[in-house]
């Protein structure tokens, strides 16, 4: 009996060991990936680990508070303007449903604020008083081919009468006189009077009309409503002079891909009251302008998509902040839209060839030295995978005294899977400045967003390796930058993928924030829709896991340039450098705004006196985050001071 109870047993230990085998085979994958993923945790939280890599940590906001966030800028209060507009979101635009955030990173609290009108992917920079330019945005999302259903394009109306423009109101039908087909205009249009020419003696030699552009579509849906050529349409309810001088003329009207249309509107955001206030309309719509501060303190709106859809045709215009009142520059120079652009210490712009996107693939995609008074255009060569320049990233590198540029990944043009590993550096110092290759990425990367430090490293993170992280092709890694060194430095690794519409901010206390994101496709196969990512991811650099920073207190709000001031620091005789750094503001991975300047500094006991640069177009009038960096390259917490 003793026996078989043992075989019993035996048998029972060896079915049990089977089943444990068989388990083990089954789950081992997962066991796997949960050590692995636990392992990861415990060492990405070591201290000596974020000593040497930073870390990383995802911020959600309350689910009432979370948007699509498309644009980001830091104010001179330190809170995050926060704007989506409709958040690439037809529905929302649809329902005028229009979101803004404000963030506080030091509270942690979120406040939604009145939105005028679909700022999505507006214009923005800083201004001279704190407040914010924010100018264009979206009149009316694209439609692809196949969900157009009623044929339609742009009508150019001519005028011919010198005597007087011509307003036509939305609604009016043109009718061709070739093809008998009628288009219905979707908005009013103002046709300028003819201009009369006359010769060197004084003798008339006959008009130019005025043109006016509208969007036109067919009265009814479907293909038997398109035109294939060029016609002249006669302009319903017009009669005797008017109907002789006023006419339109279109090339094909069809039921092709529309791009999305801009907004002519412009607003400032005051950060202290927390409010838009909305100043004179542009003279062209836009939608993807970039906005520069020029020499004088004015404000360049260059490039975007007009109210009909098509790149604005070299048609850039000025913003002067005390009259509040736009005008077009003397002549006209074409760039794709959101073209990367920067004031240079010559009141010249550089456009180093990075931008998001629309516009031809042969116009105005080489970089150069742009005067815009006179319109000379200097191009500057040796710039590797010219045709990759979509989606790449462009930063200053610091300090901005040295005027060197790096230009960081980009694609092929469209919806290319083309992508650089490539970063190119450029110093426009040197007597004949040319694009030299700098140190590569391991992959190649379009959407990468790049943060200047104040210890004069530059952040390099996220990206994706195809258009607007197709196939599942998010690239989780970021690097510094040594300007010195001329090296990438392999640091922690973000948590959450980030490419197009997304972008970075650094923060007053030395931190950086990421935003945004705006999948294509969900999953690898492409077959799922792609969801906005919505949660904020903050990144703490290596210097701020140091037994101490230097601290930084007092002083004056305001310096003007070539002026001092003095300011309190216990660690004062530890301080190696001083840094103006202009605040961020963001999108597309373009943010021309931010440049960290190099300031001249004394100190005596727990003294230091800084000293603010001449040159106006090196120190743009405005705010600015003042840090100083101490032996080890810690940087304080910044103090903010304006430069009127």
């Amino acid at each position: 009996m003793r026996d078989q109870a043992g075989l019993r047993r035996a048998r029972r230990l060896g079915i049990g060991a089977v089943v444990v085998v068989a388990l083990a085979g089954m789950n081992g994958p997962w066991l796997y990936r949960f050590s692995t993923e636990r392992y990861h945790q415990y060492k990405i939280n070591k201290p000596e680990y974020k000593a040497e890599n930073g870390h990383w940590e995802i911020v959600e906001f309350p689910k009432e508070y979370r948007q699509n966030t498309i644009h980001a800028v830091l104010l001179h209060t330190g809170k995050v303007l926060m704007v989506a507009g409709s958040g690439n979101n037809k529905k929302n635009f649809d329902a005028r449903r229009f979101d803004t955030r404000i963030w506080d990173p030091v509270k942690g609290t979120v406040k939604k604020v009145p939105t005028p009108e679909d700022l999505f992917c507006t214009g923005h920079t800083q201004l001279a008083d704190g407040n914010i330019l924010i100018a264009g945005g979206t009149k009316r999302y694209e439609k692809l081919q196949g969900d157009v259903t009623k044929a339609g394009g742009l009508m150019v109306v001519h005028n011919e009468n010198p005597d007087k423009p011509i307003t036509l109101p939305a609604g009016t039908r043109f009718t061709g006189k070739g093809n008998g087909k009628t288009f219905v205009s979707k908005d009013p249009v103002l046709v300028p009077r003819a201009k009369k020419n006359f010769d060197a003696t004084g003798r008339f030699t006959g008009n130019t009309p005025g043109l006016g552009r509208v969007y036109v579509e067919a009265q009814k849906s479907g293909a038997r409503y398109e035109t294939g050529t060029q016609d002249n349409y006669r302009i319903q309810g017009m009669t005797g002079a008017d109907a002789r001088n006023t006419y339109g003329i279109a090339e094909k009207l069809a039921l092709d891909k529309k791009d999305f249309q801009g907004i002519r509107d412009a607003y400032e955001f005051d950060p202290v009251a927390e409010k838009y206030i909305k100043v004179d309309p542009m003279n062209e719509a836009r939608w993807y302008p970039t906005l520069a501060t020029l020499s004088d303190g004015k404000i360049l709106s260059v490039s975007g998509l007009d109210d009909i859809g098509q790149l604005v045709p070299g048609k850039n215009e000025v913003f002067d902040p005390r009259t509040k009142k736009w005008t077009y520059t003397p002549k006209v120079r074409q760039f794709p839209t959101y073209p990367a652009m920067f004031l240079l210490q010559n009141g010249k712009l550089f456009y180093s060839g990075s931008n998001a996107g629309y516009g031809p693939a042969d116009v105005g995609r080489d970089p150069g030295v742009w005067d815009v008074d006179s319109n000379k255009f200097t191009q500057l060569p040796g710039l590797s995978d010219a045709d990759m320049m979509e989606t790449s990233g462009t930063v200053l590198l610091p300090p901005a005294q040295d005027e060197r540029f790096m230009v960081i990944g980009g694609g092929g043009v469209g919806e290319s899977k083309l992508a650089s590993n490539k970063t190119r550096i450029i110093d426009l110092k040197d007597g004949n400045p040319r694009f030299t290759d700098g140190p590569t990425l391991e992959k190649g990367t379009r959407y990468p967003q790049s943060s200047i430090l104040p210890d004069d490293s530059v952040l390099v993170s996220g990206g994706s390796e195809d258009y607007r992280g197709r196939g599942d092709s998010n690239i989780l890694q970021a690097r510094l930058y040594d300007p010195k060194s001329h090296t990438f430095k392999r640091v922690a690794d973000p948590l959450v993928g980030r490419h197009y519409h997304a972008g970075s901010i650094l923060l007053p206390d030395g931190r950086v924030m990421f935003f945004g994101s705006d999948s294509l496709f969900g999953d690898k196969a492409n077959t799922k829709p792609g969801t906005f990512e919505q949660r904020v991811e903050i990144y703490t650099p290596p210097y701020l896991y140091r037994d101490a920073r230097p601290s930084l207190s007092g002083g004056p709000q305001t310096i003007v340039r070539g002026a001092s001031g003095t300011f309190t620091s216990q660690h004062a005789g530890t301080v190696k450098k001083v840094r103006l750094i202009r605040p961020s503001a963001s999108t597309h991975v373009t943010d021309v705004d931010q440049r960290s300047i190099a300031l001249d500094f004394t100190t005596s006991g727990d003294r230091i006196t800084v000293t603010v640069p001449k040159n106006r177009n090196l120190v743009q009038s405005g705010w600015y985050m003042l840090f100083v960096d101490d032996d080890q390259g810690t940087p304080s917490t910044a103090q903010w001071v304006k430069v009127p």
